[in-house]
């Protein structure tokens, strides 16, 4: 039996008839063709069959910001000879993050929407907005006009950070934030931190003209969507990452960039003549290069991959440091390291028989630069100073150390594992002769970190490691080594994990460090303040400028006490000496309870951790 192939007139006649006085299936179709079909801003035709009756602009749809369906991805260039991807369309499908028919691999999310050009409708009120999402409203007619201040501590504010008035009040010592339960905080809307705080009236206050950023205005909800491990669940509540100084989480386009190289590039690098081993050379090569621009080195060549800071210290100390340092010279720490930046200096110091001299600090946690060039003279060889205190979070003037250190022909090696994700780094402008981090502090994989050295410097410094991939030629007789950076990556070095450093750095750059920066310091000063009045809290370094730790005791309670009662939680801290000993014991202490903020954080999570302390504190009062 032949089955007659139904065509566009026979399927309406199987859809059921139509209630009197309304159009059948077709007319509405049309009808709804026609008006999406119209433009915004303009009113949609008269619609026969609903007696004359007109859809006004008004009754229309509001537009709606929707950030998870405007997901920028990359998509595969026909032009380039690889096939990797290296554009971002205008737009992607708004079901699912990852891949897609085309393989496309999430690279920016919501944290970097793409740019979209409105239907260009004539208005006599220009739009001045620099945020698109007014642009967009003020462009379809729906909104008047509206002033706003270019800058992104106002739009911080609006996702849930006191501005800086409000900040002014809160440290000026008004009334502390009200407890609130974990579950409470966790969910209560709105501007809370409006309900917690009395604020002064003010008189009103001239915005500072500020140029206006070149990154999408700062929104944490849209950045916490871009990392899927905060949805998990912790004793059945939902995570919170206070352990961010021991490592950071990943976002979604760092995930999918690992998965991408796996499917699509993996291969060894700068040998085979095949087209895999081109892919993943480049996009090694190329991670490469966006560490070099983003910690401003003056080329590639000053970038060295290892597996982290730890690593990173001790091929300096191993290299350089047994060339450069003998009998009777002085290396100079501060009382601020981690224990990597003193037990390879240690190491080096019995070899050699130099020696260890150590910068005090004051109470506050900050460095004393007059101890510090007391301790400089003719032997000293090298000065190995943290950037950022993992253990206090003490910002460290590093510029004058490293300028001091130099004076004496001294050289000088910044860690930088506590600073990378906080602020901005340029390495040229603080003058380091060496500079390290670790990725996995910058949203990056483990396993990966970086050295940076002068060229000069590393081309004078010989190899630690021995093997391929460092060498340019090898008899039985001798060896050429091939020259910095290649010649400190002997084997086969975390050739995946340093594509996702770079797909982390871009991460970070399309937010902007600026603006992440702004938003954790008013975050550590609302967490200061909220945790600082709490009966029995005693916080462990105090420095003017710090970034975003808070280390802190509770009278009555062992530090894992305090850990294990807030993962009872879901609240992750670190409890314990952070590696960093010396300095607790500086302020007569082992432990201190850690929780490290990132620019995914937010005030209502500082409030249940609070909420949580308090409570410990009240049933040990009693």
């Amino acid at each position: 039996m032949t089955i007659p192939t139904p065509t566009s007139e026979g399927l309406a006649g199987l859809a059921p008839a139509a209630p009197p006085g309304l159009p059948d299936v077709g007319t509405l179709a049309r009808l709804a063709g026609e008006f999406f079909a119209a433009l915004p801003g303009t009113t949609p035709p008269n619609f026969d069959g609903f007696s004359g009756s007109t859809l006004t602009q008004a009754q229309a749809p509001e537009p709606r910001l929707d950030l998870a369906g405007r997901a920028p991805m990359f998509a595969p260039s026909a032009a380039a000879p690889t096939g990797i991807p290296e554009s971002l369309p205008e737009a992607s499908p708004a079901a699912g993050r990852a891949g897609g028919a085309s393989l496309g691999v999430p690279e920016a999310y919501a944290a970097a929407l793409p740019s979209v050009t409105p239907p260009q409708v004539a208005s006599a009120t220009p739009t001045t907005s620099p945020y698109y999402f007014l642009g967009d409203a003020q462009a379809l007619g729906a909104q008047p006009q509206v002033e706003v201040p270019r800058d992104d501590r106002v739009t911080a504010q609006s996702f849930g950070l006191p501005g800086e008035s409000e900040l002014r009040a809160l440290l000026a010592g008004t009334d502390s934030p009200r407890a609130v339960s974990p579950e409470a905080a966790r969910s209560a809307p709105g501007y809370y931190f409006v309900d917690h705080v009395a604020l002064p009236q003010e008189p009103p206050q001239v915005q500072p003209q500020v140029q206006p950023s070149g990154h999408p205005p700062f929104d944490v909800n849209a950045v916490r969507r871009d990392f899927p491990i905060l949805q998990e669940r912790v004793n059945g509540k939902q995570l919170i990452w206070f352990d961010n100084a021991a490592t950071t989480h990943k976002p979604q386009a760092v995930i999918d960039r690992l998965a991408y190289f796996y499917a699509h590039e993996n291969s060894n690098i700068h040998r085979a003549a095949h087209e895999l081993a081109a892919r993943a050379t480049d996009a090694y090569e190329g991670a490469r290069k966006k560490v070099a621009k983003f910690i401003g080195a003056s080329s590639v060549e000053e970038v060295i991959f290892v597996r982290g800071a730890t690593e990173a210290i001790n091929l300096v100390a191993k290299t350089w440091g047994v060339q450069n340092v003998g009998a009777g010279d002085e290396i100079v720490v501060s009382n601020l390291e981690h224990h990597a930046n003193i037990v390879p200096w240690q190491q080096l110091a019995a070899q050699v028989g130099a020696k260890i001299r150590v910068i005090p600090v004051d109470d506050s946690g900050q460095i004393l630069l007059e101890e510090y060039r007391k301790l400089l003279n003719d032997r000293t060889k090298l000065v190995a100073i943290t950037q950022v205190s993992n253990a206090l979070g003490t910002i460290t003037p590093v510029r004058e150390i490293v300028a001091l250190a130099h004076s004496v022909g001294a050289k000088a090696l910044v860690d930088g594992a506590q600073s990378v994700s906080h602020m901005r780094v340029d390495v040229q402008a603080l003058d380091a002769d060496f500079f390290v981090f670790s990725g996995h502090k910058v949203f990056a994989p483990t396993g990966i970190g970086v050295v940076y050295g002068k060229r000069d410097i590393l081309e004078k410094m010989q190899p630690w490691q021995g093997g391929g991939n460092m060498i340019a030629d090898v008899t039985f007789e001798r060896t050429i080594y091939q020259p910095p950076p290649n010649r400190f990556e002997a084997g086969t070095g975390n050739i995946a994990d340093a594509v996702g450093l770079g797909a982390a750095i871009d991460y970070v750059e399309r937010i902007g460090l600026e603006n992440i920066a702004r938003y954790e310091h008013d975050l550590l000063a609302y967490a200061t303040h909220a945790l600082k009045p709490v009966p029995g809290v005693r916080l462990i370094g105090t420095a003017a400028d710090k970034a975003s730790v808070l280390s802190f005791v509770l009278a009555g309670y062992r530090t894992e006490e305090v850990g294990e009662a807030l993962n009872r939680e879901g609240i992750a801290v670190r409890s314990g000496h952070h590696c960093a000993q010396p300095i607790l014991r500086r302020f007569g202490l082992e432990a201190t309870v850690r929780p490290s903020l990132a620019f995914y954080n937010t005030c209502a999570e500082v409030d249940a951790l609070v909420s949580v302390v308090r409570r410990l504190s009240s049933n040990r009062a009693h």
